[in-house]
């Protein structure tokens, strides 16, 4: 309902930023990422107060999602009291079900649900790790590189760096069309990180099932604690196929964007690993909802990219889930660096998300399209 108490919301400010990578970066089916872009929302209450949310992509439909947003979602939740978190959240949802259940449209919902979560948290003065169940302000992380182009050489380098940084666990990309190169380049890796180190593959969904059977195979020598995204995200029942062919721990989630798809994948793919995006679930709330139903079913709830937020939602409500430290650096961008300590990341001990923006070295950053 609408509200003109001081916590009602009084402004929506949306901002887009297309941030060149460091070098170009490719897996099985995205193509080439030489950018990604950053969508932020800044939700204002009438008492001033603000809250800081965004989403990301890999250089394509920012410009959907910032229209969303600012065509929508701002005219619908303008004047409503911020801290119906979880009805302004079902309120977005329903509002374009018809046109757009998932996709951009949950991506236009993420950012401002997260930023209703840090205005929340920053009311109360609870971190996000508390406000997610708070069991805990650590959680394991994982380097998780976009390397398939890498020949075993470079992918021997990039190991070496992220040992360097204190990485106790790395990913890597698989999915060439000669699959002896793929292991090859996994082997050069497992060299260099060594036998106690964890170790994952991710595919990109880019195998059909006969494909990810002989991949689950192949690899197993090297130990993996998951194979990532084997094949095609919505064929539930091929994960199973998969699983009861080769008994690999199966993991999935970051292309589900609504609780239906995550409810089917549960029920349907025999996964070992959910791993839910807040930047395109429904935010904090889809998140949680995401990883309460997982730990129902006995998966283990994880998470993928925004290492800087998803740090809190792990620890404080997945403690046995990992972070994926992903290669869109969007951590690079925020006021306060993610914290990592004896190979685990720590979660922010401040009111709200802990996620607050440099929009001055944003704004350098950005690169607009020629």
């Amino acid at each position: 309902m609408s509200s003109t108490a001081p916590y009602a919301i009084a402004d929506i400010l949306c901002r887009r930023f297309r941030i060149r990578l460091d070098e170009v970066l490719v897996d099985a089916m995205h193509g080439d990422h030489s950018h990604f872009d950053l969508v932020t929302v800044v939700v204002t209450r009438a008492d001033g107060l603000q809250g800081t949310g965004y989403t990301y992509c890999g250089g394509r439909g920012a410009g959907a999602i910032e229209a969303v947003i600012r065509d929508d979602f701002a005219p619908l939740l303008t004047g409503r009291d911020a801290r119906d978190v979880e009805a302004l959240n079902a309120a977005m949802y329903w509002r374009l079900h018809y046109v757009g259940r998932g996709g951009i449209v949950s991506f236009a919902i993420s950012a401002l649900d997260i930023a209703l979560w840090d205005l929340r948290g920053k009311a109360s003065g609870q971190p996000l790790w508390r406000m997610a169940g708070g069991r805990g302000r650590s959680a394991q992380i994982y380097r998780g590189a976009i390397d398939l182009h890498y020949a075993p050489e470079r992918m021997a380098q990039a190991a070496r760096g992220y040992v360097a940084e204190g990485y106790e666990a790395v990913k890597i990309k698989i999915g060439r069309a000669d699959m002896r190169e793929d292991l090859a380049r996994a082997r050069a890796t497992r060299d260099i990180i060594g036998a106690d180190r964890a170790f994952m593959i991710d595919a990109n969904y880019g195998y059909d099932v006969a494909r990810a059977i002989e991949a689950a195979r192949a690899f197993a020598e090297f130990g993996y604690v998951f194979f990532e995204e084997p094949t095609l995200p919505d064929h539930y029942d091929d994960y199973t196929r998969i699983f009861a062919a080769t008994g690999a721990p199966l993991a999935q989630g970051e292309n589900l964007h609504t609780q239906e798809e995550f409810d089917e994948a549960l029920a349907r793919s025999s996964l070992a690993f959910l791993q839910p995006d807040a930047s395109n679930c429904g935010g904090v709330t889809g998140w949680l909802a995401a990883a309460r139903a997982a730990e129902a079913k006995g998966v283990i709830a994880c998470s993928h990219g925004m290492q800087e937020l998803h740090v809190s939602l792990v620890a404080g409500a997945a403690p046995t889930g990992w972070v994926e430290a992903h290669s869109f650096p969007i951590d690079r961008y925020a006021t306060t660096p993610l914290l990592r300590e004896h190979g685990r990341a720590i979660a922010p001990d401040v009111p709200g998300t802990g996620v607050d923006f440099d929009w001055a070295k944003l704004s350098d950053a950005h690169d607009p399209p020629r």
